[in-house]
């Protein structure tokens, strides 16, 4: 009864609370108007709707995205922006993720130029007033130099004040901040629960425990976030130098083929710079922030306090203890930043020995050569092996060093100031107070010391560990200066490509035909294709000069004149079409040419059919996608009529239609790929077309269909062959590797007076040898009469074998 009492009394307020507040309301609405209740009814009602239907239209938006970017991302295509930018969908989870990827700006590439072409002498990097990428004599370690290339990278990472990247450092900052805040109230909990405990003071002791339950939570949410933010700075820092780099290695200048085949700045090893050092380069800076930030102000946070807690002789004592560690750990750390560079330019060159044994597996394979590519791959990985063994023995010797230092010494040295204000309370600042307070009191002095020990040894601990993560980032600092100067030798490089800022080396003159002494021109937009006076070099990696194959070509070739160049092998076939197509730089005289892929532009099909990543479709529109397909307003049903011209009309149905996708350079077989590449002349049917033994795994038959469609449809080819049954479909024939050094050349009609004449006398040869063939047959027949004859000695002819005669008798 007492109970339902109490709940009636507890409920009673309540329930006289509501009834004043509904008559209130009631009130009111009674006077107010009629009119002002039909508007709020109006009002809310349209609020209602509108809601609704923007909510209704928010989730048709929502999953018509979604289903656009499920089919997208099918069809390995995208979207395309007015200001240039690309919209692409990338899985997640059980649905797609929108991206937008924006270019960068060309001003953007001419600004950072200078900085990456003309680095300031100061830096150590500047090899004379002429652009140079950094001397390979420039060794990555803590100096000037990498101060310039990380500022440098820096410009590219955070682009602005406003980036999304600003705002990650800053949060990242206020988290670590809120760490050092936190170990100083753990610090001085800790003295107070110990105190507490000392004392026998059990409320205050629990109530300790459960804040310090409270705060360890909550810096553990600190920690994870720390981490978290860290990782997505990384990230961040990846995302903005892979875009910049992309864009500065695959554009229409061609920089990924000069940079592997003409300069030397990298070698062979681009993949390894863009992925692995890339990669690890990011997370080092993106470490740095908090291993060199976070310690400098725990530092000086800790310093204050102890130099508050301990006074001025304990404050000089850590400083000098500090300057000393420094120094010792200074002078005695291995160089790691060489060493790491070191070590990644051999991981590259292992990537690359299995690289390139994946890429010629077949070759290899019909060779039977996997013993000897085994001996490379042992070799290069021998020598990666021996390098990282030196390295982690020189590890050990200044771990045993550094860990002694920072962990016991200074364990033991926070123990002697630690002992300050105890033994001299004069010179124990604030600590030394009381304690000469404390001596007064009964039972105080003892409990004082414990807290202000707690104190002070959870305040040294930290500090210590802020003070060896300092140490520590001296090594981190010499692996981020390795990884910085690959990073930055790549950009470099990147844009020396880009700008084609080849120079030779100081004091000295260009080698004729090397990368410095290009003066030729190349002139796109001309109807047709011609060479002046242009010398056909094999270029060599810079600086040397590149070897001259044929010394002076001039040609040309007008809309419907078809071209066969023909010769040995090694005379420069090739070399024209690299030339024409921009891969090899025009040293002297002039190169015209249409601008590129379209209706007037020219297209390259090389002697190795490419095959891209991506659905059927994307094989026969390469190098289009499917959002230039579309702006091109073309249909799968035309495709497929290409597809039937370059007799692979069965694909689409093998296959299991135009969305499938496969490892197409292993489904199709050496003829369906080079009828593809013939697939892709006819459906974009370009007015030029080179094509360098594109036919050579084709029937002679499907050949001369082939060519035929091609030419119906105004395409003008320029081939490259050695077949000379491909003459019948040419006008005119450029004959290379003529005279003496092979260097000469020779231009003709095809199906001239002169050719007809020698055809005539190379079937007369014929007949006047077809006239012998029954001599030749009857004195075949005596001289395999004469050698079935058997002599003895004697000159004697001896009989046939008794067997012999026996059978033939049977027989």
């Amino acid at each position: 009864m007492a109970t339902q009492s109490t709940l009636r009394g507890s409920a009673d307020p309540l329930a006289a609370m509501l009834k004043q507040y509904s008559d209130i309301i009631r009130q009111r609405l009674r006077s107010t108007s009629k009119a002002t209740r039909l508007l709020a009814t109006l009002i809310l009602t349209i609020s209602v709707i509108a809601t609704g239907a923007g909510g209704r239209k928010w989730w048709k938006k929502r999953n018509a995205e979604k289903e656009q970017g499920r089919r997208l991302l099918r069809r390995n295509s995208g979207l395309r922006n007015k200001d240039g930018s690309r919209v692409i969908f990338v899985p997640y989870g059980d649905s797609t993720s929108k991206v937008t990827i924006s270019p960068t700006k060309p001003t953007t590439f001419d600004a950072h130029r200078r900085l990456f072409l003309n680095p300031p002498r100061a830096s150590g990097l500047a090899n004379g007033n002429t652009p140079q990428i950094p001397p390979a004599n420039a060794k990555p370690g803590l100096n000037l130099a990498f101060l310039h290339q990380f500022l440098s990278l820096l410009s590219i990472m955070i682009p602005r004040w406003t980036s999304k990247e600003t705002g990650l450092l800053l949060s990242h900052g206020m988290f670590l901040m809120l760490r050092t805040y936190l170990s100083l109230v753990v610090a001085r909990l800790d003295g107070e629960i110990v105190r507490d405990l000392v004392a026998g003071n059990g409320r205050s002791f629990i109530w300790g425990i459960i804040k310090w339950c409270g705060i360890g939570s909550f810096a553990s949410y600190t920690n994870a976030m720390i981490k978290f933010l860290q990782s997505k700075v990384s990230i961040a820092f990846r995302t903005r130098l892979t875009r910049y780099i992309h864009d500065l290695y695959l554009n229409d200048n061609l920089n990924y083929y000069r940079l592997t085949n003409m300069d030397g700045g990298i070698g062979q090893g681009a993949d390894q710079f863009i992925t692995q050092d890339l990669t690890h380069f990011c997370a080092s800076a993106a470490g740095l922030y908090s291993s060199l930030g976070k310690p400098f102000v725990d530092l000086v946070v800790f310093n204050y306090q102890l130099y508050r807690s301990l006074g001025p002789l304990a404050f000089a004592g850590l400083l000098s203890n500090y300057i000393l560690t420094a120094s010792l750990l200074r002078r005695l750390s291995p160089p790691f930043g060489k060493l790491k560079a070191v070590e990644g330019r051999k991981e590259g060159d292992f990537r690359a020995l299995h690289s390139r044994l994946i890429a010629n597996a077949e070759e290899v394979a019909f060779y039977g050569g996997a013993s000897m590519e085994k001996t490379f791959l042992d070799k290069e990985f021998k020598s990666l092996k021996r390098w990282m063994e030196g390295i982690y023995t020189l590890k050990i010797r200044y771990n045993i060093l550094e860990d002694f230092v920072l962990k016991y010494s200074w364990s033991a040295y926070g123990y002697l100031l630690s002992s300050l204000p105890v033994f001299l309370p004069a010179w124990g600042g604030l600590g030394g107070i009381q304690e000469l307070a404390d001596a007064s009191v009964s039972g105080g002095r003892e409990r004082g010391r414990m807290k202000e020990f707690i104190t002070n040894k959870r305040l040294m601990l930290s500090l210590a560990d802020a003070g060896g993560r300092m140490m520590y980032s001296i090594k981190d600092l010499s692996e981020l200066a390795g990884y910085t100067s690959r990073v930055y030798t790549l950009i470099s490089t990147l844009h020396r490509v880009h700008a084609n800022a080849y120079f030779p080396p100081q004091g000295t003159h260009p080698e004729l035909f090397s990368l410095s002494d290009v003066q030729g021109t190349i002139q796109k937009g001309f109807d047709g294709v011609r060479l002046e006076n242009v010398p056909i070099v094999a270029p060599s990696v810079f600086p040397h000069g590149g070897e001259e194959l044929i010394d002076s070509l001039s040609m040309i070739v007008h809309s419907g004149e078809h071209l066969l160049i023909s010769g040995p092998n090694g005379a420069g076939k090739s070399a024209v079409a690299r030339i024409v197509a921009g891969l090899w730089p025009v040293y002297r005289g002039l190169v015209s040419r249409p601008r590129s892929i379209g209706a007037d532009g020219i297209m390259f099909l090389p002697q190795r059919s490419y095959l891209s990543v991506g659905t059927l479709r994307d094989q026969v529109i390469y190098p289009d996608g499917e959002i230039e397909m579309r702006d091109k307003n073309r249909r799968d049903i035309e495709l497929k009529r290409v597809l039937e011209e370059a007799r692979l009309g069965y694909l689409p149905d093998r296959e299991g239609g135009w969305d499938t996708r496969k490892e197409w350079k292993d489904v199709l077989s050496g003829g369906e790929k080079q009828r593809m590449a013939i697939a892709r002349l006819l459906y974009h049917e370009p007015r030029y077309a080179f094509i360098d033994e594109g036919t050579s795994a084709v029937s002679s038959d499907v050949e001369g269909l082939l060519y035929e469609r091609c030419k119906e449809k105004g395409i003008t080819l320029i081939t490259i062959s050695t077949r000379a049954s491909l003459k019948r479909y040419h006008t005119f024939n450029l004959s290379l590797g003529m005279g003496e050094d092979g260097t000469e050349w020779e231009w003709e009609r095809i199906g001239t007076v002169e050719e007809k004449m020698g055809v005539e006398r190379e079937l007369q040869q014929l007949r006047e040898r077809l006239e012998k063939v029954k001599e030749w047959e009857s004195r075949k027949g005596e001289i395999e009469e004469e050698l079935n004859k058997v002599w003895v000695e004697g000159g004697e002819e001896l009989d046939d074998p008794a067997f012999v005669t026996g059978d033939e008798g049977e027989g």
